[in-house]
């Protein structure tokens, strides 16, 4: 059996085929063989954009902070086609990003977002290709959620429909007073397409999901709070100060080295989407990449006692 120091050891010297088991807790999403073909179609529905930011270390405490903002002021932030296709490449862009801690994801013009931009629905009014569409979304969303980083959805004024259903792929969401969230699919005739249903029962149980999706119901601040759908309400709704008091609530949960807050978030996903046994192999493995890494060194040098 392997000793303790042994054990330590190894880690330390980190074996070849190491870096192909963190591969592997990378939670890759399966590429779907029409995606190519969807992407083609969705670009012909042109509108708004989103537009990725990433904070670099050079810039103090924001560095590993990345930004996604939603771009249609006009329709409130709705997808269009060509938006849908740039939020996969914002996700595909964050999955490569080494050195990221964190992410927010806002709307432009004190809005998040209200769904689908209704030019591509009615034109994709077929059953397979909205079928198509939702596994398109779904598969981004998915991607988005199981990031190796903390992200969080800063709900200024309405997240309607597919809006509703991108909050919570998102880890956290911050509300400001006057934000709104509302699964109006019913009214569309409609249930969640984009993965919303799975992600929210995981939040909030199967009841409340119910309660809250057959009634369409519209939640304000301070009734998504008492549910446990919001973390917290912001207090200005002023767009600019807003975001700057989301940025500082991430910063507070990604101080420190990129790696640590990294594994955090990938023993969580994996502890929420696995049985327990793999779920405890998988916290070993990642447990392992720190061990007598330089954060661990750093902190042990630092003689740090915990009161």
């Amino acid at each position: 059996m392997l000793s303790f120091g042994a054990f330590r050891s190894w880690i330390v010297r980190r074996p070849p085929n190491f870096s192909l088991c963190l591969r592997c807790l990378s939670l890759p999403a399966e590429p779907d063989a029409d995606d190519a073909a969807l992407e083609e179609q969705l670009l012909g529905f042109p509108g708004g954009s989103v537009d990725l930011k990433l904070h670099d270390e050079s810039e103090g405490e924001n560095s590993g902070l990345a930004v996604i903002t939603l771009n249609n002021p006009r329709h409130r932030n709705a997808f269009s086609g060509v938006m849908m296709v740039e939020m996969r490449r914002a996700v595909e862009k964050l999955e490569v990003w080494q050195d990221g801690k964190g992410l927010i994801l806002h709307g432009s013009g004190n809005a998040f977002c209200s769904g689908s931009d209704l030019n591509a629905v009615r034109a994709m009014s077929t059953t397979q290709e909205g079928m198509m569409m939702s596994l398109y979304m779904q598969n981004t969303l998915a991607r988005l959620q199981r990031l190796p980083i903390l992200s969080v959805a800063l709900v200024q004024g309405k997240a309607l429909g597919g809006g509703a259903e991108l909050t919570t792929a998102c880890d956290f969401r911050l509300m400001s007073p006057y934000g709104e969230i509302c699964f109006v699919h019913k009214h569309m005739g409609l249930v969640p397409g984009w993965g919303g249903v799975t992600h929210l029962s995981r939040i909030l149980g199967p009841c409340t999901t119910l309660r809250i999706i057959a009634g369409a119901t519209r939640l304000n601040p301070d009734e998504a709070l008492a549910l446990g759908l919001a973390d917290a309400i912001l207090e200005s709704s002023e767009e600019t100060l807003a975001f700057a008091e989301a940025m500082r609530w991430l910063g507070h949960l990604t101080r420190g080295p990129a790696e640590v807050t990294r594994a955090i978030k990938k023993a969580v996903i994996m502890a929420s989407e696995h049985k327990m046994e793999d779920s405890l192999a998988n916290e070993r493995t990642i447990f392992g990449t720190l061990w007598g890494g330089p954060a661990n060194v750093a902190a042990l040098q630092k003689r740090i006692k915990h009161k």
